[in-house]
């Protein structure tokens, strides 16, 4: 997979592509429209950051890419890629449960709290490119 050269991108299927974890400094893209929203990136090696009408919809630290970014009433789906493992902290419903599966397999159910946001951790350095859906449950 590679880096996201743009930042940020809209894909045919309705998804976003998005983050560069190559970059040695912060870039960013403001006011990217993407069917009916408003979306905001800030990417570099240390963090990758998507905001979605003002609100965290993505973060990860380290800086990672992110392939094919797909959110729906049930959850979000997406690749993820980095040079180092990431805590990846996704903003969704409130005081919701969700079951996240990595590379297809299931880690395990998760509440999100008043905040909405779920955080997880994914192995990058070594794997490459990684599968991550989170589903409502």
């Amino acid at each position: 997979m590679a880096v996201v050269e743009e930042l940020l991108r809209s894909e045919d299927n309705g998804a976003i592509s998005f983050g560069n974890h190559k970059l040695a400094r912060k870039e960013k893209v403001e006011d990217f429209r993407h069917e009916g929203d408003l979306l905001k990136v800030k990417t570099y090696s240390a963090i990758t950051r998507l905001e979605k009408n003002g609100m965290v919809l993505y973060e990860s630290v380290p800086g990672t890419s992110v392939l094919h970014f797909t959110e729906n009433e049930n959850g979000v789906d997406f690749l993820v890629e980095g040079d180092e493992d990431a805590q990846i902290t996704i903003g969704l419903m409130d005081d919701t449960e969700y079951e996240v599966f990595v590379e297809g397999k299931s880690v395990g159910t998760m509440k999100t709290g008043l905040g909405g946001k779920l955080s997880l951790s994914v192995e990058l350095e070594t794997a490459g490119e990684v599968s991550v859906k989170v589903v409502q449950v």
